[in-house]
């Protein structure tokens, strides 16, 4: 059987994410949830990226635009926050492209506004 790629880190960051969702709860902005996630992160020692500026490439020209994912932690594990009541495709596919923009293999979708964290785990193959 195959070992689960980054197994240890993920474990740690749905960890963090579970002791923000139990001292929030549902119902905030997805800002409110990322910046308490950056806080669990720091007194966790997980180290993170907030928000960087990811480039962007069409047949491989570089586009003026810019892409920011919310978090990218132990600089490989793309982090998007979401605080709806689902999720559906178009977050899913929001978090793969989101991979593949930044050249990373394993994304995290979190969804803090449900009565529980939800959360996902999508890998994407680098060539």
């Amino acid at each position: 059987m195959e070992e689960l790629l980054y197994k240890d880190e993920v474990y740690n960051i749905v960890g963090a994410a579970m002791e923000v969702h139990r001292e929030l709860g549902p119902g905030l902005l997805e800002a409110v949830y990322q910046e308490a996630l950056e806080i669990e992160f720091s007194s966790q020692r997980i180290p993170y990226v907030s928000q960087p500026k990811i480039e962007i490439y069409y047949k491989n020209r570089k586009l003026k635009k810019y892409y920011e994912p919310d978090l990218i932690a132990c600089n490989k594990i793309v982090i998007e926050i979401k605080a709806q009541k689902a999720l559906g495709n178009i977050e899913e596919a929001q978090l793969f492209n989101t991979i593949k923009c930044c050249r990373k293999e394993l994304g995290l979708l979190m969804n803090f506004g449900e009565l529980s964290l939800r959360w996902k785990r999508f890998i994407f193959k680098l060539n």
